[in-house]
């Protein structure tokens, strides 16, 4: 049966009054995907047809978007779904349709993109406001949901799952996560996190990548990061600041 709203919310508080925070699965993912996605949308809205190489690039952005939106439906579908319902049958019932929505969205926007890029000039304009808009209305939808995941599925989780069940369930979905889209992921992620969460998570990749390749991955997403945070942040993961290198936008 699935929770009721009194009982999602009475475990939803019991976990803000605890002193000890809870495995969350959706936080740090879902704040890479708002800042992908208003970065993106931004992009979009702003871009200048006329301009080969900024249209080349955004389109690019945004179809790496979509692309990882995709396989965030189908992670969050095999791994964090079929633990909710496993333990609660129905209890993913409310996102799991939400996700053939967004599927179906996806689908439309790289027709978009195709079309956007196939149209003559005089054409274009159209176009891209309308491309523009549909994805205005995809991150809209994005951002409710992503909410009723944090709170509602959440509660469900906490419910039901131990904190080491949960560790074990995002050990393993990491693991299915091609090294491609890990490197997306983390571009977006590490910047969208505040400095003790970025630490924590690079310290967790440096524990497990051989210095070479944790130095690769740093110096993928470093030009990402304000001053202010590279500061803060490179002492924390023992990687030496090299401030005349950082993007202080």
């Amino acid at each position: 049966m699935q929770a009721t709203h009194t009982e999602t919310s009475t475990v939803a508080q019991a976990n803000a009054r605890s002193s000890t925070p809870r495995v969350d699965l959706y936080a740090p993912i879902h704040k890479a995907l708002r800042l992908f996605m208003t970065d993106t949308l931004v992009r979009v809205g702003r871009m200048d047809l006329a301009d080969t190489t900024e249209t080349t690039l955004t389109m690019g952005q945004l179809s790496d978007l979509l692309d990882l939106c995709e396989s965030h439906v189908d992670h969050e579908n095999q791994f964090v779904h079929t633990a909710i319902e496993a333990r609660q049958p129905g209890g993913a019932a409310r996102t799991g349709d939400d996700h053939v929505g967004h599927l179906a969205s996806i689908d439309d926007l790289r027709d978009g993109v195709r079309g956007l890029e196939a149209a003559l000039a005089e054409h274009k304009p159209v176009l891209a406001l309308r491309l523009y808009r549909h994805l205005a209305l995809f991150v809209a939808e994005n951002f409710q949901h992503m909410h009723v995941e944090e709170t509602q599925n959440n509660a469900v989780l906490w419910a039901h799952y131990s904190d080491a069940e949960l560790m074990d369930l995002h050990h393993r979905l990491l693991a299915s996560i091609a090294p491609r889209e890990n490197l997306v992921v983390t571009r977006w992620m590490i910047p969208a996190l505040d400095p003790t969460e970025a630490a924590l998570v690079l310290n967790g990749a440096k524990a497990s990548m051989p210095p070479e390749a944790f130095l690769g991955v740093v110096e993928h997403i470093r030009p990402h990061l304000r001053h202010a945070v590279w500061a803060k942040l490179a002492p924390a993961i023992g990687v030496a600041q090299q401030p005349g290198l950082v993007n202080y936008r």
